[in-house]
């Protein structure tokens, strides 16, 4: 089982679709805490439109984003190593939303979706890490 994982920084909605369809991704899971975007068409309803015209399926997950607080603390700081601690406390509280994203996974080839075009720059890093331990293949699209 694989999941994939991209993050949008620095794409045009039509080179993020593109690197979608080769891959055949059915479902993009949006694990941004609120799904807009000050990047064009990068919200969750015109998103959600051209995602639909490509035959992939908008999912957010809003539980595994990452809360406005740490957002925060993590631009004021520049600190990731405790930025990636405090993510992976909140995780353990979104267990339901975590096990429904694997179960999605195994069902669909999914893509995990975030701002930031470093995974290692991302929440969605030490989210691969919980699919990882859950036997799945992470591939971080780039």
């Amino acid at each position: 089982m694989t999941i994939y994982t991209i993050g949008y920084e620095g794409k045009t909605l039509d080179e993020f679709c593109r690197q979608l369809v080769i891959r055949h991704i059915d479902a993009l899971v949006d694990i941004r805490e609120l799904p807009l975007s000050r990047k064009k068409g990068f919200s969750k309803t015109p998103l959600t439109a051209h995602l639909q015209a490509h035959d992939i399926q908008y999912v957010h997950v809003r539980a595994l984003g990452t809360p406005r607080p740490m957002r925060q603390k993590l631009r004021a700081s520049g600190d990731y190593e405790t930025f990636f601690l405090e993510y992976e406390q909140h995780v353990q509280h979104q267990q339901n939303a975590l096990r429904d994203t694997m179960r999605l996974a195994r069902e669909q080839r999914i893509c995990l979706m975030c701002f930031e075009a470093s995974h290692t720059l991302c929440h969605r890093y030490q989210l691969s890490l919980h699919f990882i331990a859950a036997q799945f293949c992470v591939v971080h699209l780039h």
